[in-house]
């Protein structure tokens, strides 16, 4: 389920590839019809369209999320906040009542000396928002092969964050 969700949801969102903003590579509504045709695994495919999430951002993003459904978490995906100075700050997750912001950064996109820059100086003003009492940071690496992990840490910062 995991590789035909990422794939779904990387054939339907835009993407940066090669340093370059690729458009989606077709619609939902193709994809919906595809999976009427009566083939072996097309009823469970048509159940899975159902969690697929087109402001998902990264495959680890996306495993990040289903792991996080399956322990019952119901996490904002790219919730939008704003700094005090009125800036638009998007979070990968958002647990908007108990104010945790859970962030997964891939190497690729966040692996060079200016990104690490730019990360930091966004992840301070991401603190500083009004919606955002706590902040966690996990790499792609953890969400592929440490997610019981990744969504224990995330259970026991939102029990923190609720007492």
């Amino acid at each position: 389920m995991d590789d035909a969700v990422v794939a779904v949801e990387s054939a339907l969102t835009y993407r940066r590839v090669d340093g370059r903003r690729r458009p989606p590579v077709t619609t939902p509504a193709a994809v919906s019809l595809a999976l009427q045709a009566p083939l072996l695994g097309s009823a469970r495919a048509r159940d899975w369209l159902r969690i697929v999430d087109l402001q998902a951002g990264s495959p680890a993003e996306t495993v990040a999320r289903l792991r996080m459904l399956d322990a019952g978490l119901r996490p904002e995906t790219q919730a939008e906040v704003r700094t005090p100075d009125g800036r638009r700050r998007y979070l990968d997750f958002l647990f908007r009542p108990e104010g945790l912001a859970v962030e997964i950064e891939g190497y690729a996109y966040h692996g060079t000396r200016d990104a690490h820059r730019r990360d930091i100086a966004r992840f301070n003003q991401v603190l500083q928002c009004p919606e955002v009492r706590s902040l966690l940071r996990f790499s792609a690496e953890d969400v592929f092969h440490r997610v019981e992990w990744v969504v224990g840490e995330v259970e026991r910062t939102l029990a923190a964050l609720r007492r």
